[in-house]
């Protein structure tokens, strides 16, 4: 994969131009046949003639910044990598799989444009550390509100009150679902807390669904409370051993930039659709609630963004879009149901949804770990 934040498009370009330049590499040697280097576009095609997969950069050699890259160009196989050099010095790094990084020789462009290609300054871990421990702070600051909200929700259930249960019901999904970027460090008990009947052989009868949707499912269906005791209980106690095990947890320094767009795209196929609704028909506060979470892993990356994403301006404006929109669905204390909204309405926010996510997607390959020896 061509990291697009980092390229622009050749259009036209074919063999026989002179912005064309057959290149090898394989664990020993890495595009040493560049010697004649210019500016302006310019494509490379990358051939691997070793037998481990590699990844082929073109950098900076004086900081490492990543003008363009190859992901995984296996055994024999060929790729173009196109992009637009400025003056300056370049050489390719090529990271072949179970050996060391080799650097070419390093190239000097002296014509063209003064600028070409923007360049990704390389994130390791320590980089990333920052905004992890920032982020696990805010989590864990949530936890104490999430703990107390589902006792009140598990209270409510035990005390027959379906009215009351209700009630409780939003406050404390809510809290969970702002949580969106730590889901993949809580394990299984993820889907204990907040799975959805899809895929299950009895779905909403399976004794596998459980957690806050299989209370929703009964308390907008009718089911009597002394039902609902054990799922309650098992969701207070699920959530309990969540904040336990959390604190020794180590969270990915990878998943943060990967779920600044992951969090909205489940929305979008789960939320939005109405399709996570199991009868409160409060999937837009959902929606709400995932904004709020996507917002919190943003201002964690931050200080890694802000030197590195010439569009989060843009990202921070599209969540604000996407949140007013949503914020206006809810009205005397009630969200909309998905499937009361306007022809024009869900056009909207489906819309503003969608340019959140083009917004957002870059951040993954911006601020992902590379490998660097």
């Amino acid at each position: 994969m061509v990291a697009a934040t980092a390229l622009l498009a050749l259009a036209g370009c074919t063999g026989h131009e002179r912005g064309e330049v057959a290149l090898t590499v394989s664990r020993s040697g890495c595009a040493t046949e560049w010697h004649d280097p210019h500016g302006g576009e310019q494509t490379f095609r990358v051939h691997n003639v070793g037998i481990n997969t590699t990844e082929v950069e073109l950098v900076d050699p004086a900081n490492g910044a990543v003008y363009a890259e190859l992901e995984n160009l296996g055994p024999g196989a060929t790729r173009p990598m196109q992009v637009t050099l400025g003056r300056g010095r370049y050489a390719f790094r090529c990271l072949p799989e179970d050996t060391d990084a080799i650097t070419s020789p390093t190239v000097t462009v002296t014509d063209g444009p003064k600028r070409g290609a923007p360049a990704i300054v390389p994130v390791d871990e320590q980089v990333l550390r920052g905004p992890v421990d920032t982020y696990r702070s805010s989590v864990q600051h949530a936890f104490p509100t999430l703990r107390r909200d589902v006792r009140r929700l598990a209270a409510a259930v035990r005390a027959g009150d379906r009215a009351a249960a209700r009630r409780a019901w939003l406050p404390a999904h809510l809290d969970y679902e702002r949580l969106g970027a730590a889901y993949g460090t809580f394990g299984d008990l993820a889907d204990a807390i907040d799975r959805l009947p899809a895929g299950l052989p009895k779905g909403v009868h399976d004794p596998g669904f459980t957690g806050f949707h299989r209370i929703e499912y009964g308390l907008w269906h009718g089911e009597s409370l002394p039902a609902l005791r054990r799922p309650a209980d098992a969701l207070s106690a699920d959530v309990t051993k969540l904040v336990a095990q959390f604190r020794t947890e180590r969270v990915d320094p990878n998943d943060l930039p990967l779920r600044a767009h992951e969090i909205l795209e489940m929305t979008l196929q789960f939320e939005l659709t109405g399709e996570a609704d199991q009868g409160s028909g409060t999937t837009l506060a959902t929606a709400r609630a995932n904004v709020d979470g996507t917002v919190a892993v943003l201002d964690a990356l931050r200080p890694v963004l802000k030197s590195r994403f010439r569009g989060l301006p843009a990202a921070d404006a599209a969540l604000h879009k996407l949140r007013t929109l949503l914020d206006a669905q809810y009205r005397h204390g009630i969200w909309t149901p998905v499937d009361e909204l306007s022809a024009a309405q869900r056009r909207a926010i489906d819309g503003a949804a969608g340019e959140a996510l083009e917004r957002l997607a870059p951040i993954a390959a911006l601020a992902q770990v590379r490998r660097a020896q």
